[in-house]
């Protein structure tokens, strides 16, 4: 079983210098264009015969580009979502670091950010998600997840048995990581490639 997991292109948030999180911004002209370059990669190299998404907007535009490119079924994950950043969702980064600044030594990866999650819950979910995508869709042979950056470092954290600190996969927009299950054996094919960007 293949995992081929996927960002989203560039949001609007992007452009804006906001707290993304839970915010739910679409895609921007960019990253349409993005979408459809990653697209057109996919169903030449490693078309998944299904793509699971998140449900916001920026992720769920990407998904529908990638489905409209491979021509397989969609299915929409609210545990696929980015990570619950509360109360600084949609907030400026320069507003947010006045009215909720960072702990010194950085939060306690128990401890949530006001209504939201904590990076354990996050890393928990990940697990959770993860296992149930494996056994759930274990009679396919390629699984498209399309996501975002922090639940995508953690599925990878999950998948390499990882603990929750210490360590980060960060991913470009729209950059691709294939990760394989081989009966016992989990292999990391490749990770972050976004060479697709490039073609014209």
């Amino acid at each position: 079983m293949e995992l081929l997991i996927i960002r989203h292109g560039q949001s609007e948030a992007d452009l804006l210098e906001v707290h993304e999180g839970r915010a739910d911004f679409p895609l921007t002209d960019l990253g349409k264009a993005q979408a459809r370059k990653m697209a057109a990669a996919v169903a030449k190299e490693y078309p998944p015969e299904i793509i699971l998404s998140s449900t916001l907007k920026r992720a769920s535009g990407t998904a529908r580009i990638l489905q409209e490119a491979i021509g397989c079924e969609i299915r929409f994950y609210d545990d696929l979502r980015e990570f619950n950043n509360g109360v600084l969702a949609g907030m400026s980064r320069k507003e947010a670091a006045v009215k909720y600044p960072l702990p010194k030594g950085g939060r306690p990866v128990h401890i949530p950010i006001q209504d939201g999650e904590s990076a354990l819950d996050l890393r928990y979910r990940a697990e959770r998600i993860l296992r149930e995508i494996v056994h759930d869709y274990r009679d396919y042979q390629r699984v498209a997840i399309v996501s975002h950056g922090g639940l995508i470092s953690n599925l990878i954290k999950a998948f390499l048995n990882l603990p929750v600190g210490d360590f980060a996969f960060p991913t470009g927009d729209t950059g691709i990581h294939l990760l394989e299950i081989r009966d016992d054996i989990r292999v990391v094919r490749f990770m972050n490639r976004q060479g697709h960007l490039s073609y014209e």
